[in-house]
C-alpha cells in the first residue's frame, strides 16, 4: 500500500531537541546583559522558531535597531555555554530512525544557523539520517513558505506528500502557506491550545502518540 506522504520535515528546537528552555534563559540574559529590561517567559518562547534577527527584534520591540548584533552575540554566548547539555526528547531518536528505515525522505527546517544546525545534527548523531535541511540565515524565516519549498524542490516532493512536524505556530503557518499538512507536538515551545487553533491535522503529546498517528496515517 503506498504511503500518504513521501517526506516528513521536523522542527528542530522543541521538537526533537529538548532546547527551549535553553532559549529562553538565554533570551533573557543577553537582555541582561545590555542592560535591557529581559522579556518575560511568554514573551520568549513565543518568538522560538523564528530567525534569530526576528525573534529578538520582536521579543525587544524597543531596542534599536542597531543594537541587535550586540544582543545576538550576547544570546549566542549564553546558549553556547549551555547547549552541550541539551537532548533530544525521548523517543526523537526512535522515531527519526524508524521513519528512515521506512524509506521516507526525512528534513529540516529550522530557525536555527546553519553553523548551529550542523554542530546540533553531529552531537546529537542523527545527521546521516537527514536528506535535506534548511535554515534561518538561508531562507526567509518562518512562516514564509522558502524552507518548505526549497526542500521540496531540492528532494523532488510534492506538496500534497510531504508532512510538516513542528512545535510553534511559527512551524504550522510555513506548512500552510508552503501547501503542506501539518502535525503539531504540544512538549516544546508554544502551548498546546495555542496549537491547537492553527487546526494541525494531529496534535500529541509525546513521541509515541505521534509515532503510533504516522503508522497509521504517514
Amino acid at each position: 500500500m503506498e504511503r500518504n506522504y513521501r517526506l516528513v520535515v521536523f522542527d528542530w528546537d522543541g521538537t526533537l531537541l529538548d532546547s527551549a528552555g535553553a532559549i529562553v534563559a538565554s533570551i533573557q540574559a543577553a537582555a541582561r546583559d545590555l542592560g535591557l529590561a529581559p522579556p518575560d517567559e511568554k514573551t520568549a518562547r513565543q518568538v522560538i522558531g523564528l530567525g534569530l534577527h526576528d525573534a529578538l527584534s520582536q521579543a525587544m520591540p524597543g531596542v534599536p535597531a542597531g543594537d541587535y548584533p550586540r544582543v545576538a552575540e550576547r544570546y549566542r554566548h549564553h546558549y553556547l555555554a549551555q547547549d552541550h547539555e541539551l537532548s533530544l526528547f525521548a523517543g526523537a531518536r526512535e522515531l527519526v530512525e524508524e521513519l528512515a528505515d521506512a524509506g521516507y525522505l526525512l528534513g529540516v527546517a529550522t530557525g536555527k544557523s546553519r553553523l548551529g544546525l550542523d554542530r546540533a545534527l553531529q552531537a546529537s548523531g542523527l545527521g546521516a539520517f537527514f536528506h535535506a535541511t534548511r535554515c534561518a540565515d538561508e531562507c526567509n524565516s518562518k512562516p514564509a513558505p522558502d524552507m518548505l519549498l526549497e526542500i521540496m524542490a531540492e528532494l523532488g516532493a510534492e506538496p500534497e506528500r510531504t508532512l510538516m512536524i513542528g512545535d510553534t505556530t511559527h512551524d504550522l503557518q510555513m506548512a500552510r502557506n508552503a501547501g503542506v499538512a501539518a502535525l503539531a507536538v504540544g512538549y516544546g515551545a508554544h502551548p498546546a491550545e495555542i496549537l491547537a487553533a492553527e487546526r494541525p491535522l494531529g496534535l500529541f503529546g509525546e513521541f509515541d502518540e505521534l509515532k503510533e498517528w504516522l503508522r497509521r496515517h504517514g
